[in-house]
């Protein structure tokens, strides 16, 4: 049983010798005259009494021991294991083409706020990217910041310098800048485009992606359009460990958020055990010795007459 204060175990010389005097001790004999009698030693008398003189010692070790204190090892405990998932969303002018009942920047927005209830306890970010990129939301466990981004990020509010183009390649390269800072937990991207980058051409997207799996990041990429995925992001999805999606339909869209929730597994890990006070086993004992010691005053105690 380990104690927080070690040193205070000393003080136990203290009870150790008043036992020893209760019960070596001869006291004061007393001579009563009987006549014709043969008395006995009273020797149950003497044991019982030396007993009850005992209790105040053994309160006192009691006292010792929880000033102590005594110390247990709590059960190891596990936490949910961090995964960091930063959004790369394409705001290019090409993501207001009609998509469902809305347009399909919109339905991304949408499906990565349903998303976020899924994967509570998770850290999210978001990088928006046309032409140039932004780092919107830094990776955060709040993502309240979430709910209130879709307005300010529609390619119709945005510049026309900003959301001209498709630069993938620049806008995962500054994911990747912001999660290899993060030391704690898995990393991930998700990638929601509806188009074809250039940036990506000339064998820069298997080179983009042998750099992001280098860094243990896994891209899954989201192709929120008709049609095929284009070459480059089944590359980037395959070489570091995730998947292409092809999302032609709002329904599509939300059916490949509820799949990467399921290839993401929740993981868990021990924490280290950690010492707790564990007075209640001593503060009873002390509690049921006081309670004894005050019943035992009522009578039992040595008187010479």
């Amino acid at each position: 049983m380990p104690f927080a204060y070690p040193w205070v175990l000393l003080f136990l010389i203290v009870p150790v010798l008043l036992l020893a005097w209760t019960w070596r001790r001869h006291g004061h004999r007393v001579v009563l005259p009987f006549d014709h009698g043969t008395q006995n030693r009273g020797t149950g008398l003497k044991i019982l009494l030396n007993a009850a003189q005992s209790l105040p010692a053994l309160l006192l070790a009691a006292a010792v021991l929880l000033l102590a204190g005594p110390q247990q090892t709590a059960e190891p405990k596990t936490k949910k294991r961090l995964t960091n998932i930063q959004f790369c969303l394409d705001v290019s002018g090409s993501m207001t083409a009609g998509y469902g009942d809305g347009d399909r920047y919109d339905a991304a927005m949408e499906s990565i706020n349903d998303f976020l209830n899924f994967r509570e306890g998770d850290a999210f970010g978001l990088t928006i990217f046309g032409n140039h990129f932004l780092h919107w939301i830094h990776l955060t466990t709040d993502p309240s910041a979430f709910r209130y981004a879709p307005p300010f990020l529609s390619p119709r509010t945005l510049p026309q310098w900003f959301s001209g183009g498709t630069s993938i390649g620049l806008a995962l390269e500054q994911c990747l800048k912001l999660l290899i800072e993060r030391e704690e937990g898995d990393r991930m991207i998700i990638l929601l485009t509806d188009g074809y980058s250039y940036d990506l051409d000339g064998g820069k997207d298997e080179e983009l992606a042998r750099k992001l799996a280098a860094n243990g990041i896994v891209v899954y990429a989201i192709h929120v359009a008709d049609g095929s995925p284009p070459d480059q992001l089944a590359t980037i999805a395959s070489i570091t460990g995730g998947e292409v999606f092809g999302a032609g339909d709002p329904g599509a869209l939300k059916s490949v958020f509820a799949k990467i929730d399921g290839m993401q597994e929740t993981k868990l890990e021990k924490i280290s055990s950690e010492s707790m006070d564990h007075f209640t086993p001593y503060a009873l004992v002390g509690v049921a010795l006081l309670g004894m010691n005050l019943l035992t005053l009522f009578g039992l105690r040595y008187t010479p007459w």
